[in-house]
């Protein structure tokens, strides 16, 4: 559909400038329009049948005999249409008040043998731009699957990673008859509900994702029966801002796994900071040199790998492993 119309307008406007300062003539028009709709079936005869048969199969020297019988089999025929038309048909062509005759042979067949080239030529380009567009987006398609997937699977190792921990910290508070137990596995409830529902969307508020920070604060203050201390500092507006769903929880969780949680004077700090379409998360936290996970872990390296999907060229990560402290400092472009 787009094509007929297309020709249609394109023939419309040829056929206005080329009747210019011409008598209306019958005769006239049928042999203009003729002679467009048979460049029009040359540029399809090269796109559906010559290229599908020798350029898509790479038959380059195929393609050029087609082509070179396509343009002198057309100049043949239009020869014999444009002497039909002037010698036999009885419908003249008029000039303005004079009849026309029959162009000169030679010019005739050289500029037929340029027409018909110039429409094999624009069907090819025009075959391998479709092309080149499809495979470009075909390829941006199966890009994003990939990222889709590989952000999936780098989000569903954060469930069962938090919750191995988690776990482990609500068993060592039951292990000591803690009355902060039942609290624990309600916190852990509320946050396990925020990862498993509403942190399905590519974005979530960053006002949750603060709320779900806090949720997990407290959790781990429930671990140390009110001996850990955090100060978190929220600053900027925070409302109508979105974030990647826990991309922050890594550097939290962290801080508790491998800092000094229970030193008043050194408390672990957090501040995050919103100005314009800007955030700026940092947290330091003093060493537990007491206390090295010897099995390493999985969260540094999936938050890294998904800013790095998520916000691409729009962030900036900064770790900061000192003697006797540990700092992290990360931007992004919300």
């Amino acid at each position: 559909m787009l094509h007929t119309l297309v020709w249609l307008f394109l023939l419309s406007i040829f056929t206005f400038a080329a009747t210019a300062g011409f008598n209306s003539t019958k005769g006239f028009y049928i042999l203009f329009v003729s002679l467009s709709l048979t460049n029009v079936l040359i540029f399809y005869i090269n796109l559906y049948f010559i290229i599908p048969q020798t350029l898509d199969k790479r038959k380059f020297f195929l393609w050029m005999l087609a082509c070179l019988i396509v343009v002198i089999g057309f100049m043949a025929f239009k020869y014999g249409f444009y002497f039909y038309m002037y010698k036999l048909s009885g419908l003249k062509i008029m000039a303005k008040d004079r009849e026309m005759s029959i162009p000169d042979p030679r010019n005739l067949l050289i500029n037929s043998f340029i027409i018909n080239g110039f429409f094999l030529f624009l069907s090819t380009v025009y075959k391998f731009t479709v092309d080149w567009f499809f495979n470009e987006r075909e390829k941006s398609d199966l890009e994003k699957q990939s990222l889709t997937a590989e952000l999936a699977f780098l989000k569903s190792q954060i469930n069962p990673h938090f919750l191995f921990n988690s776990l482990n910290n609500i068993y060592s508070l039951a292990y000591q008859k803690s009355e902060a137990t039942p609290n624990a596995i309600l916190k852990l409830s509320e946050i396990m509900r925020y990862m498993l529902y509403e942190s399905n969307d590519s974005r979530v508020a960053l006002e949750k994702e603060i709320t779900y920070l806090k949720s997990f604060i407290e959790l781990q203050k429930l671990r140390f029966k009110g001996n850990a201390y955090v100060v978190l500092e929220v600053e900027g507006n925070i409302q109508n801002q979105y974030i990647v769903p826990l991309i922050l929880i890594s550097f939290v969780e962290n801080a508790f796994k491998h800092g000094l949680a229970t030193d008043e004077k050194n408390p672990i700090h957090i501040n995050i900071s919103v100005f314009e379409n800007n955030l700026l998360f940092t947290i330091k936290n003093k060493k537990n040199n007491q206390n090295k996970d010897q099995t390493g872990g999985i969260g540094m390296v999936n938050v890294k790998r998904r800013l790095e999907l998520t916000y691409p060229e729009k962030y900036r990560l900064s770790i900061e492993n000192r003697e006797q402290d540990y700092y992290c400092e990360l931007y992004l472009n919300l």
